[in-house]
């Protein structure tokens, strides 16, 4: 085997993983909401208590990576850092409470409602980044959140509206993320995130947080784990596969959720209109995800 042949091969078992990793992450989010409602028959914990759980152990175990490694936080653009801790600390918050209120399949692919979010956010805020064929594909997808949101049903109860809420909050994170990594490396924003993204939720907790049982904790560290489990496996497979194959892979979340939701935690079926709506998004987060390397060679940036 010729060594060209041989770095084809370690590239091609590099992507494959990253790949996997990729999906694995999906799978990882969306057990952690799972657990949430597998937990509610058994338990009473809030939304904010399981968010804070979950910054918790996130923190301590970046903190101990960094520890170990002897490696320093480096801060230089902490409005950056700001941003992407409120920001994801909103977004997390609202994703776990529309699956309290919700059902866990609508709530995940609320969620995946960000990048049309992002898209949005570019075309106000990044005057180089305006592409009028994107917004037109965030205008086709949002006939898919009306389908998914049930315009026969829809009130004005938040029970409707926080998976949305998350998607808007995710986009903001997500821009946040794009310029904390030109200054910062992904441990630090790590750090930052999930530590005082921790104490971002203890107003919101009030009398809610108390020391757990063994259940309890259990249902709470097994939250926890996905999550973060979810976001290392994220952050490892970007590494090896193109931006385009991370955000359609990581939008399979969306069928993930439709598919699983009856079968795992009992979640009614998607109607014909769910369905349809859940891949108008996915579809549409794929189209994005294609738009973009077409624009990142535009001279304009």
């Amino acid at each position: 085997m010729t060594p060209q042949i041989k770095t084809d091969a370690v590239d091609r078992r590099r992507q494959y993983i990253g790949l996997l990793a990729v999906l694995g992450s999906g799978l990882c989010f969306y057990l952690a909401t799972a657990v949430i409602s597998w937990a509610r028959p058994h338990v009473t914990i809030t939304a904010p208590f399981y968010v804070f759980a979950r910054f918790i152990l996130g923190f301590a175990i970046v903190g101990l990576t960094m520890a170990i490694k002897k490696q320093r936080l480096s801060c230089t653009r902490v409005h950056y850092i700001i941003g992407r801790t409120v920001t994801n600390a909103a977004a997390v918050f609202c994703f776990y409470q529309a699956v309290d209120v919700s059902t866990v399949a609508s709530a995940n692919i609320l969620n995946m409602t960000y990048p049309l979010f992002v898209a949005i956010f570019s075309w106000f805020v990044i005057r180089e980044q305006r592409d009028s064929v994107a917004l037109l594909i965030v205008i086709i997808a949002s006939i898919g959140i009306w389908l998914i949101l049930s315009p026969g049903a829809m009130s004005l109860r938040w029970d409707n509206y926080w998976g949305l809420l998350s998607g808007f909050f995710a986009g903001f994170s997500i821009i946040y993320l794009n310029l904390s990594r030109q200054h910062h490396d992904s441990q630090t924003i790590l750090f930052y995130m999930f530590g005082p993204g921790a104490l971002l939720m203890l107003p919101l907790l009030g009398d809610a947080i108390f020391l757990p049982n063994r259940l309890e904790l259990f249902f709470l560290l097994a939250c926890s784990a996905a999550g973060v489990l979810g976001q290392y496996l994220l952050t490892y497979g970007f590494l090896y596969v193109t931006a385009v194959e991370g955000a359609v892979i990581s939008s399979s979340r969306i069928l993930i959720a439709a598919l699983l939701g009856p079968l795992l935690v009992a979640d009614p079926p998607l109607t014909a209109s769910g369905w349809m709506g859940a891949l108008i998004i996915f579809g549409a987060n794929v189209a994005l995800a294609i738009r973009k390397p077409a624009a990142a060679t535009s001279p304009s940036r």
